[in-house]
């Protein structure tokens, strides 16, 4: 007998098709990895080159197609492509709803109206050839129960060999559980592995970016202040840290900020240097109600006693730190890294008021020893998604790596980390776990599927991360900016467990030791992510003979409506600013500009300029910063620059207001009006939804 399903169930069905999981990623797994490359054809599933498979998950699934016994051929062959459709590089989106795991992929299906993400020649009503060919198969353990969809129904008492007739009362019915359309934000599957249209124009350059300066102090790292406002703090890589007020964009004014005056001031414990000092500083993301802050500094034990971590090197990583020699005479691990949590409460009635904060560490939430005097990255960053702290580990230093300490997965350097630092072990915890310090291990981190890692690590196969970043609006998108040694500077979009290569590559280039006391790893024995993008050293007018590439932000902001949703990034040394455009959207192929800049003529404080030439003179480019209004702020050794309207800078961008339009502040501009439809599309849906649960409950 046909299951029964009430009108309530068929609107709930239809509805939960309309709240297709709206976040866009580029190709990921189920498990939210990055795809790898395969040698080799699968057995079964038959993919080859970026696959989300290995050759025992492909006789897994084989297995359970096996135990299906469908009594149809042609429906069998739908069923197997649809059952390693797990393999597919976009797996993470054909079967994730509302960050629920699916039985079986979304289902292209036509009579929802298609967008551009997939070929609009090629895309066909799968959902209902898988239909049409299947009602009266028998499928044993049917992947197409509604049990299976989480979305209720009464399964017939006969399971052992279940039809689509006897499980669903139409088709209809069948395609609104499990059919959906391809759209900017989805894509379905449609039978055979996803194909993004690539035929889609590159969107044309911006002309240039324009800058206005607004303080003149040089600054390591910003981070807009967790209650929302228009404060920001900065800090210097001696180990001081400002709170500023930063002045409306138009206005004339400048960033306020006491440089006597600090918010908190961590010198005394900082060990500075040209390759030491306050590397990152992050605030809780309930930082206005709790009052915690962390800061990542690098410290010397021969002149602070609290500088007391194990050294990185040893021999659980296969290296011996008394026959490790320094350029500069330092023993091994002398200089230390270090995370320490500190407190505002107390010094206001509310943390987020608080002008000041206390030197005294409240919590020691790492400490690692050094192999070597530079390589050591320090940025911190909570994740925007998971609340997690994200700790980005340089190699330690030593040309080509020398002990292949990124490779190494007990090591945690060159690595990127991801802690825990909301619950915190005991002590006796912690010396029994071998931690580094006073946090947890998130359960879902890498280790739990490879047991060769350690449990801290998120990434691996890094040089030296050097500013990292979330895409605002698209939180799965984490781009990193690895400095190269010789040849090639890159950017990395980091995933669950990704390993980008380094020391076995620079870059695409394959790297050859010139010693290796730690050992060797072959290229074979990896799948290394490559960077998304990057640029050799001779692509560049470099000064002091140097490169190092300065990672940076996607552009969410609406001062600039040409530079929206480009990623910005930079050379430390060069004084160049790259803007890289996703090409097809959510596709994970990037294309980039050198961009020019220039300085805005009513710029609060004037830019001095370059030698012959008009171009500002911005020195080294140490960061990038981000307001709560997304606007993209330069960290540079001349001082601290916004991104400003292009017409400031007298160039044309074709979607920017007319001067006599109010401010970006009071109305965003009109290539912007999509995202404040979606604003409000995205509440409608919300009253919806709760709308939707009354009438399930009913």
């Amino acid at each position: 007998m046909k299951t029964v399903l009430s009108i309530g169930f068929l609107f709930c069905c239809s509805f939960l098709l309309l709240l297709l999981d709206s976040s866009t990623s580029l190709p990921l797994c189920v498990d939210s990895r990055a795809p790898f490359s395969l040698n080799t054809t699968l057995k079964f599933c038959s993919y080859n080159g970026s696959t989300c498979c290995n050759s025992i998950q492909d006789a897994q699934i084989q297995k359970q197609f096996q135990v299906m016994n469908v009594s149809d051929t042609a429906c069998a062959s739908l069923l197997k492509s649809i059952l390693c459709a797990r393999c597919d590089p976009f797996s993470g989106q054909l079967f994730t709803v509302q960050s629920t795991l699916r039985s079986v992929p979304v289902l292209c299906n036509s009579a929802i109206p298609a967008n551009s993400s997939q070929s609009k020649a090629s895309l066909q009503d799968f959902c209902s050839e898988v239909w049409d060919t299947c009602q009266t198969a028998s499928i044993i353990n049917s992947p197409f129960s509604p049990s299976l969809q989480g979305q209720g129904g009464k399964l017939p008492s006969n399971t052992n060999g279940t039809t689509l007739n006897e499980l669903w009362q139409s088709k209809t019915d069948f395609c609104n559980a499990f059919g959906g359309a391809s759209n900017n934000e989805s894509i379905c599957f449609e039978g055979k592995p996803v194909a993004l249209n690539n035929n889609e124009s590159q969107i044309n350059p911006p002309h240039g970016l324009c800058l206005e300066k607004i303080g003149n102090g040089s600054y390591l790292n910003m981070v807009a202040h967790p209650d929302g406002s228009n404060r920001a703090f900065f800090s210097s890589q001696m180990g001081k840290v400002w709170l500023a007020s930063i002045p409306e964009e138009g206005s004339g004014g400048q960033l306020e900020l006491d440089e006597s005056s600090p918010f908190v001031d961590l010198t005394d414990q900082v060990y500075f240097d040209t390759q030491f000092g306050m590397m990152g500083m992050s605030f809780h993301p309930n930082f206005a109600n709790n009052g915690r802050f962390f800061a990542s500094f690098n410290c010397n034990k021969d002149k602070w006693s609290g500088c007391n971590g194990i050294c990185s090197c040893n021999s659980n990583v296969n290296c011996d730190p008394s026959k490790l020699g320094t350029s500069n005479g330092a023993q091994p691990c002398q200089y230390q890294t270090v995370i320490a949590e500190y407190t505002a409460n107390g010094t206001a009635s509310q943390p987020s008021s608080a002008e000041s904060a206390k030197p005294s560490e409240v919590r020691r939430i790492f400490t690692m020893g050094l192999p070597f005097t530079s390589q050591h990255g320090g940025q911190i960053l909570f994740g925007p998604n998971d609340g997690y702290l994200y700790f980005m580990m340089g190699d330690g230093g030593g040309t080509d790596d020398p002990y292949n300490f990124s490779q190494n997965k007990k090591s945690l350097l060159g690595k990127v980390m991801r802690l825990d630092v909301d619950n915190i072990p005991s002590a006796s915890e912690i010396s029994k776990l071998g931690l580094w310090g006073s946090y947890s291990i998130p359960k879902d981190n890498p280790f739990s599927e490879d047991k060769d890692l350690q449990p801290e690590i998120w990434a691996l196969g890094l040089r030296n991360p050097w500013r990292c970043s979330f895409d605002a609006e698209k939180p799965s998108y984490f781009f990193c900016g690895d400095v190269g040694q010789d040849l090639y500077e890159e950017v990395d979009l980091i995933t669950k467990g990704g390993n980008y290569g380094w020391r076995v590559y620079e870059g695409p280039y394959p790297v050859t030791p010139t010693e290796s006391p730690g050992g060797n790893t072959s290229l074979k024995s990896i799948n290394p992510i490559p960077p998304i993008l990057g640029y050799t050293h001779s692509q560049i007018n470099k000064n002091e003979g140097s490169a190092s590439i300065t990672g940076g932000y996607v552009y969410r902001s609406t001062t600039d409506p040409c530079m929206f949703g480009r990623y910005l990034y930079a050379d430390l040394y060069a004084g160049a600013i790259w803007a890289a455009t996703e090409d097809p959207e959510n596709s994970g192929n990037f294309s980039t500009s050198k961009i020019p800049f220039s300085c805005a003529h009513d710029s609060p404080i004037q830019c001095d300029s370059v030698p012959s030439s008009s171009l500002p003179a911005l020195g080294y480019i140490f960061s990038f910063g981000q307001d709560n209004n997304k606007d993209i702020y330069i960290l540079a050794s001349s001082g601290v620059y916004r991104v400003v309207p292009p017409s400031r800078c007298s160039y044309t961008c074709s979607q920017e207001k007319a001067a006599t339009t109010p401010s970006p502040s009071s109305s965003p501009s009109p290539s912007h009006a999509s995202h404040l439809s979606n604003f409000y599309g995205y509440l409608f849906l919300q009253l919806s939804f709760l709308l939707f649960l009354l009438m399930c409950l009913m």
